[in-house]
């Protein structure tokens, strides 16, 4: 019955060994065969059983947990194959760390360089809010002595432990979590320290070779997870940089594509000999604006799909000298320009922005506008001499072929034979070339004849026009221009007459100091019939002269006195009405006139002098 029963206690053993019994079982086995009375030598075989039930126990569990761990590992190493979110593959190494070292408390921190911070990233199992925010400077506690050196450090008691550098703040969060026993280990990349994981209990303990070689392990996987993810951010930044590029190098090309286009259709309007509405028309449907062009005056050219608009002065000046398109409250402005020479503007509207590449588009519209009126100047200067070359022919030898004067004008448009007015243009200190560009288009035919410029015009009015030419050229030149009329009359002898008339008109004008101004002789009166070349200043002071001293002299009105005794057709008492003064004043005055003057001063011939004198004298001074 013995070695049946010491078999038995083998075979219960075994059977516990396959159930998985606890270390406490198996134990038992021995015990209950002491207790039975089993012989010495059977007892020991069964003592030795049990123990050998132990060793394999033993050595079950560790490979139960050395799976798990390595269970782990794989399971974590495939989280990092899948890597999408940092975030959860940290939190799910350090709740595997908690898990595997059966461990109260897991956290992971990181080093801050640059702000020379270490600061809390993961945590599991932590119920202090105060440990889940502490951030500490580099080097202070037990995660400052992993980093240092680069090597795993456990302590049984952290509070007791020495080693490392302890800090209120560190020591104040430990405590808050109640935290006794830390196992720290390095997070690596390249050799160098980013980080430490923990594994903490709130009892104290101490920590086995195995426990720190796998929290190390999973410290590793941590750091490539961080790794990998430094790399995928800065692989998603070099895709937005290509994409931010790629989108650039579009919108470079577009922008090329578009100001070919424009360019093209622009050269070919230039080249067909289109005209300023229609460069304006293409420019608008360019930039999806209105457009409108003005000259160097700020005279309106053209618009297109254009609310009005005006050239604003500031801001022409500031594209002039920058060369660039400027923004204005209401729109655009680009200088149009030769060289230094300003010969008009842009303006674009209902465009508030501009991107870089429609802001050169329209800048290079400036250049188009430019270049056009550039040939328009040329076509107007050939014209302007063949016209001033017919003009001058005209006025100059009416007579040696009258026929080709005719047919010279109607190939320009002109027909000598039909009804024209003459104006003469004249201004000190202005170029004749501008003068004739202005005046152009107050007339068919204009040209420089004698230094002078010649407009034939078709009016019935010569005197109102050379008012508005007088007024609008004074204004456009900023320098008195004075402009003499005749006409209208037809015919080439008729044209020649008018031209001598204007002259005679124009100096006339300038005699009486009435520059600036614009009349006909008829406007002049019985005066402009008699000044041609007359000193005038001369004549009025051999008149009136003693009159003129004696006033000046002693403060009196002898010379008012005298024009209103003609105004009063040589009657004292209308006289002394008009001078509202007594009777015996006006007798004594004109005494004093007839010692000044002489007294033969109310004679027929003496008094026209003289009334002619007080009649230049005021028209002069006016």
């Amino acid at each position: 019955m013995t070695p049946v029963r010491a078999h038995d206690a083998v075979r219960e053993l075994l059977g516990l060994l396959a159930a998985g019994a606890s270390g406490e079982q198996l134990a038992q086995v021995a015990v209950a065969a002491r207790a039975a009375g089993l012989p010495a030598d059977e007892l020991a075989a069964v003592d030795q059983a049990a123990e050998h039930a132990l060793r394999v126990r033993q050595t079950l569990v560790a490979h139960r947990r050395r799976e798990a761990e390595l269970t782990a590992l794989f399971d974590t190493a495939s989280d990092l194959a899948r890597l999408r979110d940092t975030d959860a593959v940290l939190r799910s190494i350090v709740r595997r760390a908690r898990t595997l070292l059966r461990v109260n408390v897991s956290y992971l921190t990181l080093n801050d360089e640059h702000a020379g911070r270490t600061y809390m990233r993961v945590t599991d199992g932590s119920a202090s809010a105060l440990f889940q925010q502490v951030t500490l400077a580099m080097g202070e506690g037990l995660g400052g002595l992993v980093a240092q050196t680069a090597r795993p450090y456990a302590t049984r008691d952290y509070f007791a432990d020495a080693r490392f550098r302890h800090t209120t703040p560190i020591d104040s969060s430990v405590h808050d979590e109640g935290l006794t026993a830390i196992l720290g280990v390095p997070l690596a990349v390249g050799g160098k320290v980013i980080g430490v994981l923990f594994a903490a209990d709130r009892s104290a303990r101490d920590f086995s070779p195995d426990e720190v070689a796998l929290l190390s392990s999973l410290a590793n996987h941590a750091a490539i997870a961080i790794e990998n993810a430094g790399l995928l951010d800065e692989t998603r930044l070099a895709l937005a940089d290509l994409n931010v590029a790629n989108t650039t190098i579009s919108g470079h090309n577009e922008a090329m594509r578009r100001a070919e286009e424009a360019h093209d259709k622009l050269t070919d309007l230039i080249l067909r000999g289109g005209d300023l509405p229609e460069v304006a028309a293409a420019v608008a449907d360019v930039l999806h604006g209105g457009i409108a062009v003005f000259d160097a005056t700020g005279t309106e050219l053209a618009r297109v799909g254009s609310s009005p608009a005006w050239a604003n002065e500031e801001a022409v000046s500031s594209a002039r000298a920058s060369g660039r398109a400027v923004s204005t409250s209401d729109g655009w402005v680009c200088a149009v320009q030769a060289g230094q020479e300003l010969l008009g503007s842009l303006v674009l509207t209902d465009r508030p922005d501009l991107s870089d590449a429609d802001r050169r588009l329209f800048e290079r519209a400036g250049v188009v506008t430019a270049l056009l009126l550039m040939l328009r100047r040329s076509v107007a200067q050939a014209e302007d001499e063949v016209r001033g070359e017919l003009l001058t022919d005209l006025l100059t030898s009416p007579d040696r072929n009258p026929a080709a004067l005719l047919a010279r004008g109607q190939r320009l448009g002109v027909d000598l034979t039909e009804t024209f007015s003459v104006l003469v243009v004249t201004a000190e200190h202005v170029s004749r070339r501008r003068l004739v560009t202005a005046a152009g288009r107050f007339a068919v035919l204009v040209g420089v004849h004698a230094d002078q410029v010649v407009l034939l015009a078709r009016t019935e009015d010569p005197n109102a026009l050379a008012a508005r030419v007088a007024e609008s050229l004074s204004s456009t030149m900023d320098s008195p221009v004075t402009v003499g009329a005749a006409g209208p009359v037809g015919g080439v002898e008729g044209l020649v007459a008018a031209y001598t008339e204007a002259v005679r008109c124009v100096r006339s004008l300038l005699a009486l100091g009435r520059t600036g101004t614009g009349s006909t002789m008829s406007d002049l009166g019985f005066v402009g019939l008699l000044l041609g070349e007359a000193d005038l200043e001369a004549y009025v002071h051999v008149t009136l002269g003693p009159v003129l001293e004696y006033d000046d002299r002693r403060g009196t009105e002898l010379l008012r006195t005298l024009e209103a005794y003609f105004t009063a057709g040589a009657n004292l008492t209308r006289a002394k009405e008009l001078l509202h003064v007594h009777v015996n004043t006006v007798v004594q005055r004109l005494e004093r006139i007839g010692s000044l003057l002489g007294a033969d001063w109310q004679t027929p011939e003496r008094a026209l002098e003289i009334q002619l004198a007080l009649r230049l004298f005021r028209l002069t001074s006016a």
